[in-house]
């Protein structure tokens, strides 16, 4: 017969600091204990949840003695969303955190040998900075722990949100949500309550039945919307009578967009996006560049950022009118093209073929007359022979995913013995990792974080390298 196992509870815990991964630390005994939502001077109760041999992690069962630096979460659904997570920690302290936590990813675990990291470029908007959001309708909503679950409708569990952490079949219903700006919230409400009243079945993501799957709102800094919406299946009158009843609530919806995807799976990078009304794509600007982004386009979801980002990504790979630039991972060409004044030619890869379209389009819309782009997987592309026929860099700028880079890839760059590197990374580990190989041949001669997303721990860091 099993033992159930006694609860850990420890009392007067005094939280000491902000850690990984948006968590903050204390230590009992020596042991190091992380703790979910927690603030540096906060004391606190802490149930248990997981014991190791180096450490331990729970959250706060009791708000002994609250930190003076505690900031009251402004968001309702703070705690059971996944996302913001440093809702109550300043905004000061969150920049101290991602500051060391570039640190310690480089230097502390990485043993990188680097400069002084300049200070952290910090974002002029806290709340509203998103310019895309994805949310998920379910059938099987998340049920609060204030609600009974034996007294709700087929309709009450319905929910339209984000995916709750660690159960990748729940979805907690927003009713409010301080990442996008209007209309996101209203759209997103009305197409809820039209669903509902009109009988339309939400998706069932654990057994795969359902018509309204998930959505997607993309915003721009001048009030352009595009919204697509993306089904199970094809219900032709169902989905016409939703878009239409859409599309005149929201005359701000210029570019209105449909999927059929009936994968397991929900990306729509590999399904067709059908355009229902309007124009095909939205546009953003930047120092008098107009950017195309379409329904798959990458593009940075805090634009004004974005903007920083790329103007530390510029002033790191000291351009002077002359270089052939590599700009790895281009998306829609937005940095290539941001970087082309200064450079003699630019030459952009990506994954996306629709992403590499609209680059093209963009360039030629821009009167950008230097710049090429080419799709397809990064190290099947970046190979010697395709240097041997478009040129030998003297300046690569990457921006990969999280994951970072192939091996492949790494190799090829130390194989081109480019003069100066720029790497632009949303992962510090993943960066890190990737420096240690590229310092073979190269030196770290500049490093500065962004934060593109404030009340979350994500940082963004901007490295550049010097041939040795």
């Amino acid at each position: 017969m099993s033992r159930k196992k006694k609860d850990i509870i420890l009392e007067n815990v005094r939280i000491e600091a902000v850690a990984a991964e948006g968590k903050a630390l204390a230590r009992i005994d020596g042991t190091v204990l992380f703790v979910q939502f927690a603030v540096p001077g906060d004391i606190v109760d802490v149930k248990v949840t997981k014991k190791k041999k180096n450490y331990m992690e729970g959250f706060i069962l009791r708000m002994v003695s609250p930190s003076p630096d505690r900031l009251e979460p402004f968001c309702s659904h703070f705690g059971t969303c996944g996302g913001c997570k440093w809702q109550p920690l300043p905004y000061r302290m969150q920049l101290e955190a991602k500051q060391q936590q570039v640190y310690d990813q480089l230097v502390r675990i990485g043993h990188l040998d680097i400069p002084e990291i300049q200070p952290i470029i910090p974002s002029d908007k806290t709340t509203y900075y998103r310019n895309k959001l994805e949310f998920t309708f379910s059938s099987r909503r998340w049920i609060d722990s204030s609600e009974d679950p034996e007294t709700l409708s087929p309709q009450e569990r319905c929910g339209l949100g984000f995916h709750v952490g660690r159960f990748f079949d729940k979805v907690l219903d927003i009713r409010q949500c301080f990442l996008q700006k209007d209309p996101s919230n209203d759209i997103r409400l009305f197409i809820k309550e039209y669903a509902l009243a009109h009988g339309l079945e939400f998706f069932d993501i654990r057994e795969h039945h359902g018509f309204l799957r998930n959505m997607f709102i993309r915003t721009t800094e001048k009030g352009e919307v595009m919204l697509t919406v993306c089904f199970y299946h094809e219900d032709t009158d169902a989905r016409t009578a939703l878009l239409d009843a859409v599309a005149e609530r929201f005359p701000e919806i210029v570019s209105l967009y449909y999927v059929i995807n009936g994968k397991p799976n929900d990306s729509i990078a590999d399904q067709e996006c059908i355009l229902y009304k309007g124009q095909e794509a939205v546009y953003e600007e930047m120092e008098g560049l107009r950017f195309k982004i379409g329904p798959k386009s990458f593009y940075q979801t805090n634009a004004g950022q974005a903007y920083k980002l790329y103007c530390t990504a510029r002033e790191f790979a000291g351009l002077s009118g002359k270089e052939l630039v590599y700009d790895l991972y281009t998306g829609t060409g937005t940095i290539a093209q941001f970087v082309s004044a200064k450079a003699s030619k630019v030459i952009g890869i990506e994954y996306v073929p629709e992403a590499i379209a609209d680059a093209k389009i963009n360039a030629e819309a821009n009167g950008i007359g230097n710049c090429d782009f080419f799709a397809g997987d990064m190290k099947d592309i970046l190979t010697e022979d395709f240097i041997s026929v478009h040129g030998r860099p003297d300046v690569i700028i990457l921006d990969p995913p999280r994951a970072g880079i192939h091996p492949d890839v790494a190799k090829v760059i130390l194989e081109a013995e480019p003069s100066r590197i720029v790497y632009v990374s949303c992962n510090p580990a993943s960066q890190a990792r990737d420096l240690a190989i590229l310092c073979t041949k190269y030196r770290i001669t500049a490093v500065r974080p962004v934060d593109m997303f404030p009340h979350t721990h994500h940082v963004e860091n901007v490295v550049a390298l010097e041939r040795l």
